[in-house]
């Protein structure tokens, strides 16, 4: 375990992951590589539904789903959720709930609807015994403990374990051959162990980006859940103003903002594409932004910083940079001197 002295709980909490997931793994993986959760049968498609990070979770949950079990997954936001006049419903469906309470208002009304057109439904929560959990046909607890700082940090981390370990049982029911996948996935706890030794070179980018008041995060495919992510935790911990985007959406148009005095952000846990290079490489010549590529490292882009986790897995990269993002939140806001603990305005479980 990587100790030092902390100084607030998000920090603390930060650095708790890698013990978290170790736990979880440890939890729901028998000694023969089989999950031990209880789902449905014959499941052919998801519906996540989730708010603020949950959502994000819910995001990688969608790609993860179709990647490791062959499934059709999407997912949806809470509040939307409740707008929509029809509910899809099959009996090969199950809707996946996700929130760290298990009391976030809008998703526990999102799960009393759905559950009025007889739909299989299932809960990932930090919390037992809360409202989703007795409400749900099935549960899974993401074993984080108690989560103090209002930014999400450990809770979302399990979360994407649990959504993983998930797909994965539904991988292992169609006979799917699982174990290089469960190969990597439980190497998670030891490369996110390694992802917090970078934390002195995301301090320097932390308190570089300190500096703009606009910074645009962008990603494409996969990488894009990581995105929003980003914006989100830097937008409760610092008050700036962050945007996400899809890199290729934010060439039609959104891209003049980059004319105000801003950052960029470039997120990739995936290869780099022929596009995505022509895009980045297109801002940084008309508008000569700082750009930092938080994942894998590319010498194709005029980069002002690349952080990089060293490691072949899609899988594992993406539990390395949502610690990353984490930190770079972190420095950005202790360098502002934000209280990341309890930023002005917000609450753990909104109502």
């Amino acid at each position: 375990m990587f100790f030092q002295r902390r100084k607030s709980s998000m920090e603390y909490e930060i650095f708790e992951q890698s013990k978290i997931l170790e736990h979880i793994l440890n939890v729901y993986v028998t000694e023969d590589e089989k999950i031990n959760i209880d789902v449905p049968e014959g499941i052919k498609h998801v519906v996540f539904v989730a708010s603020g990070s949950s959502y994000h979770c819910a995001r990688y949950g969608a790609d993860i789903f179709g990647s490791i079990a062959n499934i059709e997954a999407r997912a949806i936001y809470s509040s939307e959720f409740l707008l929509k006049a029809v509910i899809p419903y099959s009996e090969d469906m199950l809707y996946v709930f996700i929130t760290q309470s298990g009391e976030t208002s809008d998703t526990n009304k999102a799960l009393i609807k759905a559950k009025q057109s007889e739909v299989r439904t299932l809960c990932v929560t930090n919390k037992e015994d809360s409202t989703i959990w007795n409400a749900s046909d099935y549960k899974v607890c993401c074993h984080a403990g108690v989560e103090r700082s209002i930014a999400a940090t450990k809770s979302l981390t399990s979360q994407m374990m649990c959504i993983t370990l998930l797909a994965l049982k539904f991988a292992q029911m169609q006979g799917i051959d699982t174990e290089n996948t469960m190969d990597e996935v439980l190497s998670v706890p030891r490369f996110v162990e390694e992802t917090f030794k970078l934390q002195p070179r995301i301090k320097q980018v932390g308190r570089f980006l300190s500096k703009y008041k606009n910074i645009i995060v962008t990603a494409d495919g996969i990488s894009y859940a990581l995105a929003k992510e980003a914006a989100l935790k830097i937008k409760e911990t610092s008050y700036l103003n962050v945007a996400s985007s899809i890199l290729g959406e934010f060439m039609h148009g959104h891209v003049a903002v980059m004319n105000n005095k801003s950052a960029l952000i470039y997120i990739l846990v995936d290869d780099l594409s022929y596009t995505a290079t022509k895009n980045l490489n297109k801002i940084k010549k008309d508008y000569n932004p700082p750009i930092c590529i938080m994942g894998n490292k590319n010498v194709k882009i005029n980069s002002t910083f690349n952080i990089n986790i060293d490691c072949e897995s899609k899988i594992v990269k993406y539990f390395c940079v949502a610690v990353m993002i984490q930190l770079l939140a972190l420095e950005i806001a202790l360098k502002l001197r934000r209280n990341v603990d309890k930023p002005h305005g917000l609450d753990k479980v909104v109502k």
